[in-house]
């Protein structure tokens, strides 16, 4: 029997500064449901700003970000840049494939496999 993976720990490349000056980079995002991909769309900000929806989303799904007790929208708004494209490509990436694994070939003999991706911000 397998055993389905919802959560994924992550490492933020650059880090959360909280309102002490601690820089957080540890955290734990998991795996979205129908509702937190439907729910969103209600909120006026959605509404207004369509791009909104992905903070609203991770603010969702990002069930912990090191000592914070709650990842608010506002949280996620001021992640730097590339913070919150690392959060968006995780998102994607285990919730399209359900793992953290890409798929790749050996470039001298074309053999095809997966590998674990990094949960490491690079």
């Amino acid at each position: 029997m397998d055993i389905l993976q919802t959560e994924f720990n992550f490492t933020l490349p650059k880090g959360y500064v909280d309102d002490t000056g601690t820089v957080l980079k540890q955290g734990t995002m998991r795996l979205a449901t129908a509702a937190d991909e439907i729910m969103p769309l209600r909120d006026a900000r959605v509404q207004q700003n369509p791009a909104y929806l992905s903070v609203i989303l991770l603010s969702r799904v990002v069930t912990n970000l090191g000592t914070l007790k709650m990842i608010t929208p506002r949280v996620i708004e001021e992640l730097y840049t590339s913070d919150f494209s690392y959060l968006q490509e995780l998102y994607n990436r285990i919730n399209q494939n359900g793992s953290n694994t890409i798929k790749t070939k050996c470039p001298k003999c074309d053999h095809a496999f997966e590998v674990e991706a990094e949960i490491l911000g690079e």
